[in-house]
């Protein structure tokens, strides 16, 4: 951490303290409620893919797993590289608008900009037209984190590009592997339940592949 960037959270914190009441509730509440979101993208995302191509599918499914993958990859570079968070380790600052995690609950790189990051990314791969929803959503996700005082600049910046290329990865390595399974769970032979979670074509007679 730099003086620079210290001095970024210290006036973005600044402002935030400076806003009107509404606005600091409404960044408290979308910092976390903002990854429900994204929950609720993934399901909206995997329903449509059902009556999509396999591929699509796999993808869809994807996206969620790769997801889960950065934030646990963050977890453990957080433990790695052991930095303190802000609101403890700058005195001047000042009190945060959420509460400061407890010591021992590391600042770099910042998980929810990660898991921000990923599904942002991981939901554009099921189709290009939702990076224009995903990308502001993770960016406010990623910004938030420093304006409720929890944060660096940095974890959150590294947190959006971590989370992005870990998934990202996951979903490439993984794609070919998850059709096939995919395939075989749209067969008929395979279970009702498993054929409906797994979706099919809108006619009803045959599945895409």
């Amino acid at each position: 951490m730099d003086f620079e960037d210290a001095e970024l959270y210290g006036d973005i914190t600044d402002f935030a303290r400076d806003t009107p009441t509404w606005v600091q509730h409404t960044a408290e509440i979308w910092t976390e409620a903002g990854l429900l979101l994204f929950a609720t993208l993934f399901v909206t995302t995997w329903w449509r893919a059902r009556r999509d191509s396999t591929r699509a599918f796999a993808i869809a499914a994807l996206a969620p797993l790769a997801t889960a993958v950065a934030y646990v990859c963050s977890e453990v570079l957080k433990s790695v590289v052991t930095q303190e968070r802000p609101c403890r380790a700058i005195p001047e600052a000042v009190t945060p608008l959420s509460t400061c995690p407890p010591p021992g609950d590391w600042s770099f790189p910042s998980n929810h900009a990660a898991i921000a990051g990923a599904a942002a990314v991981t939901l554009a791969l099921t189709g290009r037209a939702l990076l224009w929803l995903t990308a502001p959503l993770a960016l406010l996700m990623a910004f938030s984190r420093v304006f409720v005082g929890v944060h660096y600049p940095h974890d959150v910046a590294a947190g959006l590009v971590f989370g992005a290329l870990v998934a990202m990865a996951v979903v490439r390595l993984t794609t070919r592997p998850a059709t096939r399974l995919a395939e075989a769970m749209r067969a008929a032979s395979a279970p009702a339940f498993v054929r409906w979670l797994t979706g099919r074509e809108r006619s009803g007679l045959s599945y895409r592949r």
